[in-house]
């Protein structure tokens, strides 16, 4: 054993080491993370572009499964735009920011668009339920995909915080 490994208490070797393969392993999940929001980004893409699809088509709708679920009737309802732009493009747009935000690891930036694009998500779920009566699927999915990428960048961004918090302290 070498003499700097003698002055050091076993425990506080162990404790070292503890903390070291936790910060090691919450830097692969914040890695890792990266992939999974862009990942999840691109789904939401190419939903959006579905939806963009369903916006613009004239003939029947091939998701009209029931009374319930629509998503002709919901593209081509007046809630189906925000300011003369169809709600499926601003859904392209914000998902292609959000991989990009992703994909350089900028989570506390994410953050206010994530949570603003949730909000607007519930908002265009709402006017589903409550006044159209009728549900889109591939808006369902977006509200799916939004809801789960703003649970991950918040867990992300408390994790990189503590992260720092507890090497600040070291």
């Amino acid at each position: 054993m070498g003499a700097s490994k003698a002055l050091i208490p076993r425990s506080a070797r162990i404790a070292h080491n503890i903390h070291s393969e936790i910060y090691f392993t919450s830097k692969e999940r914040v890695s890792s993370m990266r992939w999974i929001l862009v990942l999840l980004a691109l789904f939401g893409i190419v939903v959006s572009a579905l939806a963009l699809r369903e916006h613009y088509r004239t003939d029947a709708s091939p998701c009209s499964i029931n009374e319930r679920w629509d998503c002709g009737i919901v593209n081509h309802s007046p809630y189906a735009m925000f300011h003369g732009v169809p709600v499926a493009v601003i859904g392209m747009m914000g998902y292609f920011l959000l991989g990009i935000l992703a994909a350089r690891r900028a989570y506390a930036w994410m953050l206010p668009f994530v949570t603003v694009a949730f909000t607007f998500a519930v908002h265009l779920a709402d006017v589903e339920s409550m006044v159209l009566g009728v549900w889109c699927i591939y808006c369902v999915i977006s509200l799916g995909i939004i809801s789960l990428m703003t649970l991950l960048v918040i867990g992300t961004v408390i994790a990189e915080s503590t992260s720092r918090s507890r090497q600040s302290y070291s």
